[in-house]
């Protein structure tokens, strides 16, 4: 499995992070039916049950944007990727269905309130390392453009900066081609759930997605 750590300078600046990390080898294609259904039903209850402003009250993501604000980011600015799902469904923005990888981690984004980084493992060049932005750091954000990261909680590899709980890189992005893949659901809250989370998502790799090898770790 990858080695990921957590760096002691973001520990020192937030004493309760936790990644819940999955790795497997799957299969990347458009999101059958059942997935389909399953997401816009989550989609359709989470908006018919809840107002923006409840949003941010919610302790997974209230816990996350005091951890932005101790680094130095503005949550509101740059928000969590969960966040500001749970906001477009709320709004009824609708969100994107771009394959069943990505659908997956909407799903249960939706039920948790967890950001979840996705990475191609073959784009990546470990050992890996979360930790924080710098003023000199940058990447293209999936869908955002160049994006700066500075006092962001970010994943570093040998080649930079990659990912973060606001937006992944292109560069480690889940295409057709990927065969397999980290997930990392990330906790400002501790442990909390992260187990019970993690083993729904492997459910949800394993039938939608043809996981096998899966293999998973808390990362404290």
């Amino acid at each position: 499995m990858l080695e990921i750590k957590i760096s002691d300078l973001l520990k020192s600046k937030w004493s309760n992070i936790v990644i819940g990390s999955l790795q497997a080898d799957i299969v990347v294609k458009s999101s059958d039916k059942l997935l389909i259904d399953l997401l816009d039903k989550a989609c359709n209850d989470y908006s018919g049950n809840n107002k923006v402003e409840v949003i941010a009250k919610l302790k997974v993501i209230a816990d996350s944007r005091k951890a932005y604000k101790a680094l130095g980011k503005d949550p509101a600015r740059y928000r969590l990727s969960s966040e500001a799902l749970l906001r477009r469904i709320v709004k009824e923005k609708g969100i994107y269905k771009i394959n069943n990888i990505v659908d997956i981690n909407n799903l249960l984004s939706i039920s948790s309130y967890y950001s979840i980084c996705a990475f191609d493992i073959a784009k990546l060049k470990p050992p890996i390392e979360f930790t924080i932005g710098t003023k000199e750091d940058e990447y293209y954000g999936i869908g955002r453009g160049l994006l700066n990261i500075e006092n962001l909680p970010v994943f570093e590899d040998q080649q930079g900066k990659f990912g973060s709980p606001t937006s992944d890189s292109e560069r480690v992005k889940i295409t057709d081609e990927t065969k397999s893949i980290s997930m990392n659901i990330i906790s400002f809250s501790g442990i909390n759930d992260l187990e019970f989370q993690l083993e729904k998502l492997k459910e949800y790799l394993t039938q939608f997605a043809e996981a096998k090898n899966v293999q998973i770790k808390i990362i404290e």
